[in-house]
């Protein structure tokens, strides 16, 4: 992508301060992950490079005309590690109202229009998970599910392609 790339009329109509539409995806993981350093790593080699809109912020020039800006992502300020209480088996209720909360967050338009929450803490089905947030400027569902299963590598085979369900 040049510098700048103009928005499309879809990431136009998206880009509303009025409308917050937001694509939420929550991998749940079956081995914990406590490093966020780990994660910094991966999005950096591997998730950026997927589209450049991910390493992009939304500016209008002198026009008005809105583009997608190259910027140098931070990757540390897309990152979340929230806090739960402690002490509990499960936190199925906890992980939902997060989920909940952070769905009606806007997400900033000064930095790249994504954020990944880690959550260090068991649910029923999991122990622990990813809440991978993305503005809908950036793409749809489908294209989000494409870029999150190219992040993702089979333990036993590397190689060979990613396919739901993920099993390590």
């Amino acid at each position: 992508m040049a510098e700048e790339e103009p928005l499309s009329p879809t990431a136009q109509d998206l880009s509303s301060s009025v409308l917050n539409l937001i694509v939420l995806g929550v991998l749940e993981l079956s081995n914990p992950l406590d490093d966020s350093q780990f994660i910094i790593k991966g999005l950096d080699a591997i998730f950026l490079p997927i589209n450049p809109r991910f390493s992009s912020i939304m500016v209008r020039d002198e026009h008005g005309v809105q583009k997608w800006r190259k910027v140098q992502v931070k990757l540390e300020e897309h990152i979340k590690v929230p806090v739960f209480p402690q002490g509990l088996e499960q936190y199925d209720e906890f992980l939902q109202d997060y989920i909940s909360s952070i769905s009606m967050e806007p997400l900033p338009f000064t930095k790249p229009l994504w954020d990944v929450s880690i959550i260090k803490y068991p649910t029923s089905s999991a122990v622990g998970a990813l809440v991978v947030r993305l503005h809908h400027a950036l793409g749809d569902g489908y294209s989000f599910m494409a870029a999150l299963l190219a992040c993702c590598k089979r333990a036993d085979d590397p190689l060979s392609l990613t396919h739901l369900p993920l099993f390590f």
